[in-house]
């Protein structure tokens, strides 16, 4: 029971790394270093006062480009493939007393997946925003997700279930308005043909 815990803080934190690649390591780091998150052996680094502050300065610079339309997007796509090891690093690190092997393929799947979902999420956002609104509601747009990553990131750590039922709820209605778009094209271009 205590792995499937673990795995699924790993999946939560990773989830919100694809929205704010810093903000869920500040929030590891944070709670490593007040006793409410283990970290597995070798990445106790992560819950140390240096580290802290370098999650810090990132999360800081990284919220903050977020709020320049164009530039929001440019983080994005440079940020996509550090997600992926961002959410492989999170996962292992919260796995504990479990054979590596095992440990290091659940967070290859589990959190570069998690990762990459959060991370295709936000990047979607922001090129419909960017398109729709020419750039204006991107700001909006990054608060709305930095306040989602922090509010994840800690609800992963405290209320792990949750975090996860929740992340199941928001991939699930995703799901279910992209088909919807895509039934909508579909109509739209029977009626155009005929």
């Amino acid at each position: 029971m205590e792995i499937l815990i673990c795995l699924f803080i790993g999946i939560g934190l990773s989830a919100t790394s694809g929205f704010r690649l810093f903000v869920p390591f500040l929030i590891m780091s944070v709670a490593s270093l007040a006793g409410y998150l283990e970290l597995s052996s070798g990445f106790e680094w992560i819950g140390s006062y240096p580290a802290l502050a370098i999650f810090a300065i990132a999360a800081v610079a990284e919220i903050l480009a977020y709020f320049f339309p164009y530039v929001d997007n440019l983080v994005s796509a440079c940020s996509a493939p550090l997600a992926a090891i961002a959410g492989i690093i999170i996962t292992a690190s919260v796995i504990v007393d479990l054979d590596p092997m095992l440990t290091w393929s659940l967070a290859v799947i589990a959190g570069g997946g998690a990762s990459l979902s959060g991370k295709a999420t936000s990047a979607l956002l922001h090129t419909g925003s960017t398109t729709v609104s020419g750039g204006v509601a991107n700001p909006l747009l990054s608060l709305v997700e930095t306040v989602y990553a922090i509010a994840m990131a800690i609800l992963s750590i405290l209320v792990p279930v949750l975090a996860v039922l929740f992340l199941i709820i928001i991939v699930l209605v995703g799901v279910k308005l992209f088909r919807r778009k895509k039934a909508r094209k579909r109509v739209k271009g029977r009626f155009l043909v005929i």
